[in-house]
């Protein structure tokens, strides 16, 4: 496949010449008409500090918040991938009562607020559910290093069953939006695929598994690794609930220090950060996944 050279325009020279004049401009603006006094020799302290104690460099409650983002959007992908695969497979039944499952399930979802769904889900789920589990007793009566470990992959224990009712909320979210990249995959397989494997006596089940699923996931890889990206984003909603992930750190900086600006362009490069690395992971695929079917 040949590359196209990048040619560069007037126009495009102009677009960036106005771009930053415009921050220019805004910075002038904060300066003179706001009179703020930038401070950004504060805020590296609040991404990393060194432990006297350990004598080593540690993360502190910028990066904290960034790493509990992670973790979060990583499981509330997984969680939802498997959910909206299920669903998606609803979708495309050949049972009426499963198609108005998984379209029911997506019309509502997808049509309320997440807000909405994270005050739901958090009471009811910590209030009602987490309880009857046991969850905070059971993580609660772990040993220090099995502490250790779920402190690790999800949260402190103080915070765990907020953090999972956090994490059920983005995962149902998100999964309405998979289902529909499932079903769309799914249902972009030639009509020929589908005759030919009745054809040779497959039941709807093995025409999924053994004939149209291996096709449909080379188009359905690239959305969902860009639904990745969409989640990392949505998890922001979370920090209502006081998870303690970058958002809310960055209300938590803002409220202690008065630092508004330094404070969310911070957060702004540091979420810019993990989606760019991601969107370029994502493009790689792509291009990965076309070479596959070429």
């Amino acid at each position: 496949m040949r590359r196209r050279k990048v040619k560069i325009t007037p126009l495009d020279l102009f677009v960036v010449l106005l771009l930053v004049g415009a921050g220019l401009y805004l910075a002038y603006r904060m300066k003179v008409g706001l009179h703020y006094k930038w401070k950004w020799g504060v805020i590296p302290q609040y991404l990393f500090r060194f432990d006297q104690e350990n004598n080593k460099w540690v993360a502190n409650l910028l990066m904290q918040g960034l790493f509990t983002t992670i973790r979060l959007s990583v499981w509330a992908t997984i969680l939802a991938t498997i959910l909206g695969t299920v669903m998606g497979l609803f979708r495309v039944s050949q049972s009426l009562f499963k198609r108005l499952t998984g379209r029911t399930y997506v019309e509502l979802i997808r049509n309320l607020p997440p807000l909405v769904l994270i005050f739901i889900f958090y009471f009811f789920v910590s209030d009602q559910i987490m309880p009857v589990l046991g969850v905070d007793e059971f993580v609660r009566s772990r040993s220090e290093s099995t502490q250790a470990v779920l402190t690790f992959l999800f949260a402190p224990p103080s915070l765990f069953t907020a953090f999972l009712s956090a994490l059920i909320t983005l995962a149902v979210f998100e999964a309405a939006y998979i289902t529909e990249i499932v079903r769309a995959g799914i249902q972009s397989i030639e009509k020929g695929q589908w005759e030919a494997s009745y054809a040779l006596g497959l039941s709807w089940w093995q025409q999924m598994r053994y004939i149209v699923l291996p096709q449909a996931m080379q188009r359905i890889l690239p959305p969902l690794a860009g639904q990745l990206i969409s989640t990392i984003k949505d998890s922001a909603v979370v920090s209502i609930i006081s998870i303690p992930e970058l958002t809310f750190q960055g209300m938590e900086l803002m409220s202690a220090t008065y630092l508004t600006f330094e404070c969310w362009i911070t957060i702004g490069v540091l979420y810019l950060i993990l989606t760019l690395s991601l969107s370029l992971a994502v493009e790689r695929l792509e291009i990965y996944m076309r070479r596959s079917e070429a």
